[in-house]
């Protein structure tokens, strides 16, 4: 979760907070959706897990936020993210035992999806007689693998699936997931790796229509989005484990920057990755040192998130024992 590293006071902030809360467009159908991760929460939070204690929720975000440019929005300032991370991260952890709200931008890549070609729906699924679609036999396993995994998964109460858009309907659906799942206590974790706006416009500065280019140069000025970790952690789930990315195009700053994220916002973890290698190595940043993730090379269809959602299950473990000490 990317955020800007400028200083404010804590009463700043908690004032930058609610300001942004107060003036962003209401979410459409919050109850609906309170009420969906209400359910799943508490659906998971009474099943036992493999290792005699309850089974683990995670909240995976994944792919980019956007800055709308207008009220009725033809122009905005997007983030760049495939979702790859986010996807191949949350199929791990079902594949762990966790329950898993994906909350997801709109669009990016979705969990089990990876073996799919391009266009899924008209390479891998024809006619059967006149009524029915089936998967086609000639779909590698890999693909019908993936099918059968994704609606097992949905099935099970192991997967949540919740699209937003927009930087005020990412913020407003991380603040409702992360108070459904604060009762988990050290149970629930957030794996933070939407890449998020650092500004925005501002709501009710904000033009309604579309602004036009006959106007001349555009001159428009852009807030900064308020530190939404610092209260996650203070408020919304503060037992939770916590886990944040930092990505940087420079390597000499990258591992600074996430020293920085780690302390300033007492993140469990941070993931640095550099924008060039980070499909291929990241550095885990904790308290205790840095620990290099690598992709296993000798296999062609690995990835670093395996590896990855490892260690950082491993470290929950200790966490969720310790705390319950």
């Amino acid at each position: 979760m990317e955020s800007g590293d400028g200083a404010l006071s804590a009463t700043s902030l908690d004032e930058s907070i609610t300001s942004f809360f107060t003036s962003a467009p209401p979410l459409k159908e919050s109850d609906n959706l309170r009420e969906r991760v209400m359910e799943f929460v508490e659906l998971n939070s009474t099943i036992a897990a493999g290792d005699g204690g309850h089974r683990k929720v995670v909240c995976v975000t994944s792919g980019g936020t956007t800055v709308p440019l207008e009220q009725r929005c033809v122009r905005y300032i997007d983030n760049f993210s495939s979702g790859h991370r986010g996807a191949t991260s949350a199929e791990y952890f079902v594949k762990a035992g966790y329950a898993v709200v994906f909350l997801h931008r709109r669009g990016t890549i979705m969990p089990y999806t990876r073996s799919l070609p391009e266009d899924p729906l008209l390479e891998c699924l024809e006619l059967d007689g006149d009524s029915s679609i089936r998967v086609r036999q000639s779909c590698s396993d890999a693909v019908k693998k993936s099918i059968s995994d994704h609606h097992a998964a949905v099935a099970g109460n192991l997967l949540l699936k919740l699209p937003f858009t927009t930087i005020f309907e990412y913020l407003q659906m991380l603040q409702i997931i992360a108070k459904a799942m604060k009762p988990l206590g050290p149970l629930a974790m957030f794996y933070l790796a939407a890449a998020v706006s650092d500004f925005y416009v501002p709501w009710q500065t904000m033009a309604e229509h579309k602004i036009q280019s006959a106007s001349g140069p555009l001159d428009m000025r852009l807030v900064q989005v308020p530190k939404m970790l610092a209260i996650l952690r203070k408020e919304w789930a503060p037992l939770a484990f916590c886990i944040s990315f930092k990505l940087e195009t420079d390597s000499k700053i990258l591992l600074e920057k996430a020293d920085m994220a780690l302390r300033k916002y007492k993140m469990h973890m941070v993931i640095a990755n550099e924008l060039l290698t980070r499909k291929e190595e990241v550095t885990v940043v904790t308290v205790d040192g840095k620990i290099p993730v690598y992709r296993d090379k000798s296999q062609p269809d690995s990835d670093v998130e395996q590896p990855l959602t490892e260690l950082i299950r491993n470290k929950h473990s200790t966490y969720i024992k310790n705390t319950n000490r």
